[in-house]
């Protein structure tokens, strides 16, 4: 079991200024948690090109890497993948990363959001041989992957690539450990195989597993009332032997301090403890009927502005509470953006889905459960 996993500050899911506006992140509140997870012994941050319109990066190198000894601490960042047009792009992304961070070197460079569409796309610009370059240049100490497929084709690209990469970024929780859509525990167990270190993303699965039913909420307090539901969901996805890193996207400062505590210091989940996890998982999933992680990167595919993410929390929400606030919420949203029924089935979205989500079908459904008597 992994014991001297690190803790990592996941910079991605921000508070905002503007909610309408992703890169209006709350600087001042970014500058705090930053000050904060530091002063806790904690130094690892995963940034993103993608991540809040390179403001995520850029406070970083504000409020980080302006502050404190380039030593102390560990920046990872991913190439967009699927902004890449020619074997050129890897270069140019990797400067602007560089520029706005502020530094001349990652300690971990990943090759964002594989999977079988974007894997053609990383290997017709030739982006496995330039991130090799990369370390052999000292621009990268570490290099990977972030992956979002099944098992079988992560199986096939560490054949291939496997000789040269370090670490594979997997979403991992307890929800998706036995998910034959995620193939977290498969994913996972390619990579002990490799001998190739993992990186935990979606730990808790968008806040999925925080935001849990009162009946749900009770079972896991009968089982043990000392232990939180966020310390549940971040204990099981650090317990895996190979799992190095666990990254969690905080949005404020009682988020990051509660995280904190949980890694002072790190106690693994028992084998009663996983088993009754996994156990729950099977209830959960009945209660949630659209498997989204709330990550955001479909926004900027849509070409009709639909806040797609808002909508499918507010239909998850409904299916597990039926409240009629949960209706006018939806109405407001769709007053001020795109309802959902503006869909065009353009299915720009899908490629870029992290869940491989049918985001259409399900747009139709949202419309259906919020529009039948507003429209």
């Amino acid at each position: 079991m992994a014991e001297d996993v690190m803790f990592g500050f996941g910079a991605m899911r921000l508070d905002l200024v503007d909610e309408n506006d992703e890169s209006s992140v709350d600087n001042e509140n970014y500058r705090e948690m930053i000050e904060y997870y530091m002063s806790q012994g904690f130094n690892y941050f995963d940034t993103s090109y993608a991540y809040h319109d390179g403001s995520s990066e850029i406070g970083l190198r504000e409020y980080l890497v302006k502050k404190y000894p380039r030593d102390s601490f560990k920046i990872a960042d991913k190439m967009p993948t699927w902004l890449l047009l020619s074997e050129e792009d890897n270069q140019k992304y990797v400067d602007e990363m560089l520029e706005r961070l502020g530094v001349d070197y990652f300690d971990v460079f990943l090759i964002h959001n594989i999977n079988e569409a974007f894997l053609a796309v990383a290997e017709k610009c030739n982006t496995f041989d330039y991130i090799k370059k990369m370390k052999e240049d000292g621009v990268a100490r570490e290099i990977g992957i972030s992956y979002h497929d099944r098992a079988d084709l992560l199986e096939r690209i560490l054949e291939k690539y496997g000789d040269i990469l370090d670490v594979v970024q997997l979403q991992l929780n307890y929800l998706d450990w036995e998910s034959q859509l995620t193939e977290s525990r498969k994913c996972y167990e390619v990579c002990e195989k490799y001998g190739v270190d993992v990186i935990v993303m979606e730990p808790i699965k968008g806040g999925t597993l925080f935001n849990l039913p009162d009946n749900i909420k009770d079972e896991f307090k009968s089982f043990n009332e000392d232990i939180s539901l966020v310390e549940w969901a971040l204990r099981f996805a650090a317990t895996p032997k190979n799992v190095k890193v666990i990254l969690s996207g905080m949005r404020n400062i009682d988020q990051m301090k509660e995280n904190c505590e949980i890694f002072k210091p790190f106690k693994p989940l028992n084998d009663e403890e996983i088993e009754f996890a996994v156990k729950m998982a099977q209830k959960i999933k009945e209660l949630i009927s659209i498997p989204c992680s709330y990550c955001g990167y479909c926004l900027k595919e849509c070409p009709e502005g639909i806040p797609i993410p808002d909508y499918f929390e507010l239909y998850n929400s409904e299916k597990m509470y039926s409240l009629p606030s949960l209706h006018a919420i939806y109405g407001t949203t769709a007053a001020v953006k795109a309802p959902a029924s503006a869909c065009t089935f353009c299915e720009s979205c899908v490629d870029i889905c992290t869940q491989k989500l049918e985001i259409p079908d399900l747009l139709e459904d949202v419309a259906d459960l919020f529009e039948s008597n507003i429209m």
